[in-house]
């Protein structure tokens, strides 16, 4: 994603409205939703191995410590009255997990913290309260629901008209390290000019790791005064070491849509997300597309993570017949649907570029398109986030943002966690793109129409 702190950096795909119908007094109603980005599993390990030597080391004193410590510590200190865990965990669900019972253990644990913990000047209750009700969240182990407190809702929301002062560069969280990753570059920016890549896993920023992080915290790091620089450190597959690049800050304008004609009359179309912006941007793209006489059109979600729910579904009736573009189910099985009328419907042939960057609302608009047989699907498997999410802003200024729906694609897939496989697998060659400007995917896609 773009390191706009915006909307879309957070992989969103957000619905029209909510209910709004709560109890609780901070909850006042207000709609609107997002998608967060996944929360993979290891890192790749330091490349001197340092740092595995030193934990294990320190585990061993650790223990050792501990157990003397312990011995000497014990005998005569006083058991603060709290619940039983076993009883908790079976009567906690989600609509009792505020109870007497749980109060009186978060008393008692503050009391320990008072009597014995030695640091007292440190102690920053409202930070304590905060994580409190972070962990709260996080203990649902879904990794796209995120309590946020006021001041990163305030960034979240922060309007910033498509221009911010950052590196140029889509961000998104990887799948098998849970470090962030770049999704893709923009033209003539900071990131490309430094030569970074998509693909590249953001290891370190500023020599802090990116391991756990929310995106919106990568994204809040790498963002900064215009003329500044950033460090980061990368790992890139096939090189022997990390790369340490720094790239400057600047103003940087995010075009959302890119479009030209290619040879033998082939127009060409990008989608990098699917913001406010890019319904009319889309528009302009194919009516020059079509005004110039195109014979077909190669769509490109590559690196696409995502968006706007009614933009992409406003972009799809721009392509697809009459009937469904997707629907959406909640825990009470009500069902939300978005169709199209068909009076748009594209009558040029067509090949959607994909890979494994492409996710949500880029899932929904290729999805729907290879359920219609409205175009070729050219390149890798999809990301596969198949869920919505929704944020639920609290009357203190926090908000809550929660799973709240699956997606299925109009034949009833939902790919969450699978993904779409492409009509036609073609590697990219990342060599021929960046050592010879060549790219094989979109030469495969303009092959495929040729024919």
């Amino acid at each position: 994603m773009d390191l706009r702190n915006n909307n879309n950096c957070y992989y969103n795909d957000y619905p029209i409205q909510g209910n709004g119908q709560q109890s609780n007094p901070y909850y006042n109603g207000a709609p609107g939703g997002y998608n967060g980005g996944p929360v993979p599993q290891q890192p790749p390990q330091q490349g001197n191995g340092r740092n595995g030597g030193n934990f294990l080391l320190g585990m061993v004193l650790g223990v050792a410590l501990t157990t003397l410590v312990c011995g000497f510590t014990f005998v005569g200190v006083k058991v603060y009255e709290a619940v039983d865990s076993k009883n908790v965990s079976k009567k906690g669900t989600a609509s009792s997990v505020v109870s007497d019972e749980t109060e009186k253990k978060l008393e008692a644990i503050e009391e320990v913290i008072d009597e014995y913990y030695y640091q007292d000047a440190d102690i920053d209750v409202d930070a304590m309260t905060e994580g409190m009700y972070a962990g709260m969240v996080d203990a649902l182990g879904d990794p796209y629901s995120v309590y946020y407190t006021e001041e990163e809702w305030n960034d979240m929301m922060q309007e910033t008209a498509g221009i911010y002062y950052g590196i140029g560069a889509y961000l998104m969280i990887d799948p098998n390290t849970g470090l962030g990753k770049i999704s893709g570059v923009i033209e003539g920016t900071p990131s490309e000019e430094a030569g970074l890549r998509a693909d590249d896993l953001l290891y370190l920023v500023d020599g802090e790791s990116t391991m756990g992080m929310e995106l919106s915290e990568i994204v809040s790091r790498i963002k900064g005064e215009e003329g500044t620089k950033v460090h980061l450190t990368i790992y890139r597959e096939g090189e022997s070491d990390y790369l340490e690049i720094d790239v400057e800050r600047r103003q940087i304008e995010a075009p959302t849509v890119k479009y030209e004609m290619l040879e033998n009359d082939i127009g060409y179309i990008q989608i990098t997300e699917f913001d406010e912006v890019t319904t009319d941007q889309f528009t302009e793209a194919l009516a020059v597309i079509k005004g110039s006489g195109a014979k077909g059109l190669v769509l490109d979600l590559r690196g696409n993570p995502g968006g706007s729910l009614n933009v992409v579904v406003d972009i799809a009736r721009q392509i697809l017949p009459k009937g469904l573009i997707v629907y959406t189910e909640d825990k009470y099985g009500e069902r939300d649907e978005y169709t199209c009328d068909g009076r748009h419907e594209l009558d040029l042939p067509m090949a959607v570029l994909v890979n494994g960057n492409s996710a949500s609302a880029s899932e929904i608009l290729a999805g729907a398109i290879q359920d219609y047989n409205k175009g070729t699907l050219v390149g890798t498997t999809t990301f596969g986030k198949g869920i919505v999410q929704r944020v639920l802003p609290l009357t203190d200024g926090t908000a809550l943002k929660l799973t709240i729906s699956a997606y299925y694609t109009p034949k009833g897939n939902n790919i969450h966690g699978v993904g779409i496989e492409p009509d036609v697998v073609c590697e990219f060659d990342s060599d021929a793109y960046y050592d010879r400007d060549v790219d094989n995917q979109l030469e495969k896609a303009v092959e495929i129409l040729g024919e």
